[in-house]
């Protein structure tokens, strides 16, 4: 039972510090423990030069052209051969901290279920993680923070067991008042270590907050839009794209009710990621058909001088 953390919090700041309340919980159960906080790490921000996307439409090993120049390899080494994981990050404005986004860019190249169904390797490891992420405010500044860190994942393959928003933790060490939200933290590591003991396929969602979503357990519905291959929903979820229904009672509780076939379709499925690459392919088809339109096109932008930064 190896769990890992790996953290965009300040030293001894709230995430840090809920971070850590899970880990003592998880380590007094057995568990090995070990924490990265990505403030000690040199990780180079995505270029979007799209490489990895390339080679992965083509079948190949994506591999970033940051490679052996940060320290990405060997933190994704790490999180690759844990059992389990948490994912901390504080939230200024609604979304997990700039730190934490530029890790979780870089994340193409190490697409677990792409990388099993090219044979580089065997199969995607079977891992669970909780989200930890911290902020002043209530859900309402702080609603994109987890369901970020969640969407992040995905290409992971892993199975979110927990989630934790520290609300109302303004000042680094703030939470120490919240005895409610640090008992949250501790029965998250608990949590975990009873996942990382319970068979992959059994394993389920322990968290206290269920959210609307049945699938992913997110707040964040949307209304529907076609999808490239055709499928269209009413509504859907914005993290994991269960599709379905809104349904309120008489007492005005409100339900999401998702269509059984969207059930077996969501982004929680390594397939439906994988058959996302077609998507890809389809459009990086289409750039390149008209390549010579695009060239003669873009001269316009390209003589185009505005003033920049002086």
């Amino acid at each position: 039972m190896k769990l890992v953390a790996i953290t965009a919090g300040r030293k001894l700041g709230n995430t840090e510090i809920c971070v850590k309340e899970a880990l003592m919980a998880a380590e007094e159960l057995g568990a090995e423990v070990q924490m990265i906080n990505l403030h000690d790490c040199n990780i180079k921000p995505c270029t979007g030069c799209e490489v990895c996307t390339m080679m992965m439409a083509k079948g190949e090993r994506p591999k970033c052209i940051h490679k052996d120049k940060d320290d990405m390899d060997k933190i994704m080494d790490i999180a690759l051969n844990a059992n389990g994981l948490i994912i901390g990050a504080p939230t200024y404005e609604m979304q997990p901290a700039a730190l934490y986004n530029v890790f979780a860019n870089r994340f193409i190249p190490y697409e677990t279920s792409f990388l099993a169904e090219i044979g580089a390797i065997e199969h995607a490891p079977k891992r669970v993680a909780g989200l930890i992420a911290s902020g002043g405010s209530t859900l309402a500044w702080m609603n994109m923070a987890l369901p970020s860190l969640y969407i992040s994942m995905l290409t992971q393959s892993v199975k979110i067991v927990d989630q934790l928003l520290a609300t109302g933790v303004g000042r680094p060490g703030h939470v120490l008042l919240k005895e409610d939200t640090l008992a949250k933290a501790r029965k998250m590591g608990q949590n975990l270590v009873e996942a990382m003991k319970t068979p992959y396929e059994q394993v389920k969602y322990l968290g206290e907050d269920q959210g609307l979503c049945p699938v992913c357990h997110s707040n964040l519905i949307y209304k529907g839009q076609a999808r490239w291959d055709g499928e269209h929903y009413a509504v859907e979820c914005a993290v994991c794209a269960a599709g379905g229904n809104i349904q309120v009672n008489e007492k005005g509780d409100v339900a999401f009710v998702v269509d059984e076939k969207s059930k077996r379709t969501t982004r929680m499925d390594d397939k439906t990621r994988n058959d996302h690459l077609y998507e890809i392919k389809k459009h990086m088809k289409e750039f390149f058909s008209n390549i010579e339109t695009v060239q003669a096109r873009l001269g316009k932008y390209r003589d185009y001088k505005v003033r920049g930064l002086e």
